[in-house]
């Protein structure tokens, strides 16, 4: 949807600038040179047309006297999509790590602080009063689906949910995914889908007329698990620019790390190590990615030496799914690398280890009575940056 005239301000009136659906009445006096006194615009929500998703854009550029009437407000705009940089912008959907920006990031963090709030306090909140979430989970998940489906609960919405589609669902019977997700969105108003092959969550998002967020997507990405562990060590560090941080076992399968680069690599003098057993190293595309953006980065066999140099020791689990039938691929594999007592005794006094959980035997449990040990503080955040994630795809600013 695009106006186009010589307008510095619009006065709009709805939920938000960008609700999910927009109907619009628009009045122009017949002489566009002249000055506007009486011109306006009402933007106003309706269920039946939520096609505007990915090119709802407003192009106005002189001023339009206010309306009357319920919830209307003037406020100034330029040019503005669906998905911009800069303090306000509006989610479309989230599918991967290299959408955002770090403005984007400090703006969606700044939101997540005020969940923390609302999570908080003893109040029900009700900004999402009245949308559903429909959770679509074709591999396990506990924290992630639980996560979302507690963050929708807390800001008044409700859940759809599925845990195992690609067993229980249409899916079993041959289901394209493009048609359980023009189905899905008849019922609901955003969709969280967890899927096994790579690149799902864009064919979702091409195919939807609502959000769509990547709850993980095979090997590809998880770019909601990197949001919360950015954020996350933003809040233990203190800092995101000049940060040393390692990335620790499954690089090769393990989405979480990938997406996490893609943030990282969005932040100053920050130089990332790669410790992994060779049959998981960090493929190519990461590490032209990071070169590419003039992100320093290192291959090491030695976790003890890389952990006495980093502000973040990020674990991951081997993934025996992720090997199909080679199960000797996958046990000559893990157990390289452990994080344990001896590990931190070499590690810096106000550094933080990390890990997307779920963990096997990569941590030992005496680990986590020390204070470096953030792992279940990270997977708290992650129903803050999903409240978040909701409020702004939903109902917007």
């Amino acid at each position: 949807m695009s106006f186009s005239s010589s307008l510095t301000s619009a006065t709009l009136c709805g939920a938000s600038v960008f609700p999910k659906a927009l109907a619009c009445s628009i009045e122009f006096p017949s002489n566009l040179s002249s000055p506007f006194a009486s011109a306006k615009i009402c933007l106003t929500s309706f269920p039946a047309s939520r096609d505007l998703k990915k090119n709802a854009t407003l192009n106005l550029t002189r001023s339009i006297a206010p309306i009357q009437g319920n919830r209307c407000h003037a406020m100034p705009v330029g040019t503005r999509d669906l998905f911009m940089t800069g303090e306000k912008f509006q989610l479309s959907d989230v599918i991967e790590g290299q959408q955002f920006d770090r403005e984007m990031l400090s703006a969606i963090f700044d939101v997540a602080r005020e969940m923390e709030k609302i999570e908080k306090s003893s109040s029900q909140s009700e900004i999402l009063k009245g949308y559903l979430m429909a959770t679509l989970f074709y591999e396990p998940s506990t924290r992630t689906r639980l996560s979302f489906e507690s963050a929708m609960k807390r800001l008044g919405g409700e859940v759809l949910t599925t845990e195992n589609a690609r067993e229980f669902s249409s899916a079993a019977k041959g289901e394209t995914l493009e048609d359980t997700i023009r189905t899905v969105e008849g019922y609901s108003d955003i969709i969280v889908m967890r899927h096994f092959e790579s690149g799902a969550a864009r064919r979702a998002a091409a195919t939807a007329n609502i959000p769509v967020i990547n709850a993980g997507d095979g090997p590809g990405e998880h770019p909601t698990q990197a949001l919360l562990d950015v954020y996350t060590i933003q809040s233990e560090i203190g800092k995101l620019d000049g940060i040393t941080v390692a990335l620790v076992g499954d690089l090769a399968n393990g989405r979480t790390v990938r997406s996490l680069a893609y943030l990282l690599a969005k932040f100053k003098d920050v130089k990332i190590y790669f410790v992994s057993p060779e049959i998981v190293k960090m493929k190519d595309d990461i590490k032209d990615y990071l070169t590419s953006n003039a992100v320093e980065w290192e291959e090491s066999s030695d976790l003890m030496e890389v952990a006495s140099k980093c502000d973040v020791v990020y674990q991951t689990r081997i993934q025996r799914e992720r090997f199909g039938e080679r199960l000797d691929l996958y046990e000559a594999a893990r157990g390289k690398y452990i994080v344990d007592k001896d590990l931190l005794g070499v590690m810096k006094e106000k550094a933080v280890i990390m890990h997307p959980l779920p963990r096997l035997d990569e941590i030992t449990p005496d680990v986590d009575a020390d204070p470096r040990a953030a792992y279940f503080r990270q997977a708290k955040n992650g129903l803050f940056i999903r409240m978040a994630l909701l409020k702004l795809l939903l109902v917007g600013w």
